[in-house]
């Protein structure tokens, strides 16, 4: 937050389309395809502070997902995945960050306007950087979040890329969301057409039952990072991790622990859903267990997990 109660994003420099930019200069045209039909490509993530300078998290697998978005939606953007790399950690060290949100975007320009935005639209690609503290706020971290099953459904892969990260399908995300934090939630649960559990508004979701951690997969959701970040901690903790398919709200309901992970969210342990209490009530024992690992692992305190990071010179 910025003086005087100011919450406007502070990114500092931009990188776009090749060259560094103040914020107030980083313009996009008013008639950007992306803009009128979210025809954009992006990802999430996170650099943090270790005792080496910052690290970025898993770099290559979020630049690999981005142009994997890009291929989906058919859009070129005009640099590699090691120019796109190299600028991220760019930008980083440019704005001096000890620890940081970063936000690639490749978008459909202004070229033209109808729905169909080949052949004459080339991609604009961005990147900005900006601190963010615990996304779903302090509070839900330590005691756990709420969720509440949200009336809006996850779309089936014969209506939207769900395996892109494409700025489109994010307005499924926001209205769950902000129905979730009106009906005084922390997130949204999402189903899927046949009623099973999809994943969060941006969360990948576990539940624990009898010792055994249970990662819910589904056709819909977004591919991971994290969420294979944690599969892999787990599993050299020497716990079983079961991938669960087709799974109802009642196996939450009843599950020892259930809690989410994503960039943003990290490891973040749930406490309620729908208005039951899950295990004690409280954030589960296994998930603050993964949540330190992790959080040793991407601020440089595993030696086993620094192959994920990429540190800022």
């Amino acid at each position: 937050m910025g003086k005087g109660g100011d919450t406007r994003i502070h990114a500092g420099k931009i990188w776009l389309n090749g060259e560094l930019v103040p914020q107030e200069e980083a313009k996009v045209s008013v008639l950007a395809h992306a803009l009128h039909y979210g025809t954009s490509v992006f990802e999430g993530i996170r650099a943090y502070a270790t005792d080496e300078g910052p690290a970025i998290f898993r770099l290559e697998e979020h630049v690999e997902r981005l142009f994997h978005s890009a291929k989906i939606l058919r859009l070129e953007i005009p640099y590699t995945p090691e120019q796109i790399a190299s600028a991220i950690v760019e930008t980083v060290r440019t704005n001096g960050w000890k620890s940081c949100y970063i936000r690639p975007l490749a978008w459909f320009g202004a070229t033209s306007l109808g729905v169909n935005p080949l052949p004459n639209n080339p991609a604009d690609v961005m990147i900005a950087t900006w601190e963010w503290g615990a996304y779903l706020g302090e509070e839900a971290v330590r005691k756990g979040a709420k969720l509440v099953t949200s009336s809006w459904r996850r779309f089936p892969g014969d209506v939207m890329p769900g395996k892109a990260k494409a700025g489109g399908n994010y307005v499924n995300s926001a209205l769950a969301k902000m129905d979730a934090l009106a009906a005084g939630a922390d997130e949204a649960l999402l189903l899927d057409k046949e009623g099973y559990v999809a994943e969060g508004s941006g969360e990948n979701l576990f539940f624990v039952k009898n010792g055994v951690i249970h990662a819910i997969e589904h056709s819909v959701n977004l591919p991971g990072i994290t969420r294979d970040s944690v599969i892999e901690i787990a599993e050299d903790l020497g716990f079983t991790v079961k991938e669960a398919y087709r799974v109802t709200r009642e196996i939450l309901f009843t599950a020892d622990e259930v809690f989410m992970t994503g960039t943003a969210a990290e490891v973040t342990p749930v406490s309620m859903i729908d208005h039951r209490p899950i295990g004690t009530g409280s954030a589960g024992e296994i998930t603050m267990q993964l949540r330190k690992v992790y959080l040793e692992a991407v601020t440089g305190q595993r030696s086993e997990y620094r192959k994920w990071l990429t540190f800022v010179k």
